[in-house]
């Protein structure tokens, strides 16, 4: 692909994402997702593999939908109530409609079924904006939905937390698994946004930072499914060490930082009365955890079935992504200390 269409692909992701923030008219919020997904899926189809194009095909349709909700949705709103005004309440119906559309958006269960398959079909770089920067403009709609439908968003996101953890169990593919991983954190974010959004912004931001560290190194040691993880301690040693950390982070297990955001939605739910959500969100997170520790024995303690000589690079090729993945990798790892801070910042 040209550097020039390149650029202006970006160019256009990064807007629309910007005017999707900026707006305060729904109209507008839906033209600046329309953008965003536009500008993507050239980025999405330029490998022009089948199973791209395939990808590409079905996130076209799903995302389509979710725009056509999305409008309808704005559009009954404004016939009742005869406003456009994102900070303005909304009408019961057009309020879950919105909420259903964006959680098709975003892939929450049980509106999740295209992520997996079309994060299979793309490779890690475009895979990395899918997971992660093509969540921040439909979140940033649904923290302005008022009043938002506590059984919907509590069934919505209760579901996306089993579903992640339960439909990543049997995958052999990495970008399927953390597709369903994408789905359980996803989960964890919508069922606390009733009750601290700025929790829910904290959970989002330590989720795209680990998927980020997790998809880089990926892209490093260029593995695709489980087998391929055990010759990646021949590529690059060092990361292989650390990766099992920060797949133990993406799963909430202390002293790293992924398990911040779980112990404060935890804490949260208690206060708020709801031991029993809390209590089956900590089991769904264990099921995710039992496919982060597979991949962690696979990286770690698995001897690939072939002789060193055959497996190990005579030529080390260089990665332009170090800084990056070295930055993403110390706050995965390193944050929790600082939760305290992070609590007092925030109006949890």
């Amino acid at each position: 692909m040209s550097p020039y269409i390149l650029f202006t692909l970006m160019f256009g992701l990064g807007l629309g994402t910007t005017l999707t923030f900026v707006s305060s008219h729904w109209l507008l919020a839906w033209m600046g997702i329309e953008m965003n997904t536009l500008a993507f899926i050239p980025l999405m189809a330029r490998h022009h593999h089948p199973r791209a194009v395939e990808a590409t095909t079905k996130y076209f349709l799903a995302q389509a939908a979710a725009a056509a909700v999305l409008l309808f949705a704005a559009l009954t709103n404004a016939w009742t109530t005869g406003q456009w005004d994102i900070n303005q309440d909304l009408s019961p119906v057009p309020a879950a409609m919105l909420t259903c559309a964006l959680a098709l958006k975003v892939g929450l269960a049980p509106f999740h079924v295209w992520l997996p398959e079309v994060l299979q079909g793309l490779d890690l770089a475009t895979g990395l904006i899918l997971s992660t920067w093509q969540k921040l403009a439909p979140f940033a709609l649904l923290f302005q939905i008022h009043p938002l439908h506590p059984s919907l968003i509590t069934l919505l996101g209760l579901t996306s937390a089993l579903m992640g953890g339960w439909g990543g169990l049997n995958q052999t593919q990495l970008r399927k698994i953390l597709a369903y991983s994408s789905i359980a954190h996803l989960g964890w974010m919508v069922v606390i946004m009733q009750f601290s959004p700025s929790l829910a912004k904290l959970a989002l931001g330590l989720y795209i930072i680990m998927t980020a560290a997790t998809f880089l190194v990926l892209k490093m040691s260029d593995s695709k499914n489980i087998n391929a993880l055990a010759s990646s301690w021949s590529k690059a040693p060092t990361m292989t060490a650390l990766t099992p950390l920060i797949l133990m982070s993406l799963g909430g297990l202390p002293p790293l930082t992924g398990f911040m955001p779980k112990w404060l939605i935890l804490h949260e739910l208690t206060k708020q009365d709801l031991g029993l959500l809390a209590t089956t969100l900590a089991i769904g997170a264990l099921l995710s955890l039992y496919f982060y520790l597979r991949l962690s024995y696979a990286m770690s303690l698995t001897i690939s079935p072939n002789n060193i000589s055959g497996i190990t690079p005579w030529r080390f090729t260089a990665t332009p992504m170090k800084l990056p993945l070295a930055i993403l990798t110390s706050v995965s790892l390193a944050l929790l200390p600082l939760a305290p801070a992070l609590n007092s910042l925030s109006p949890f």
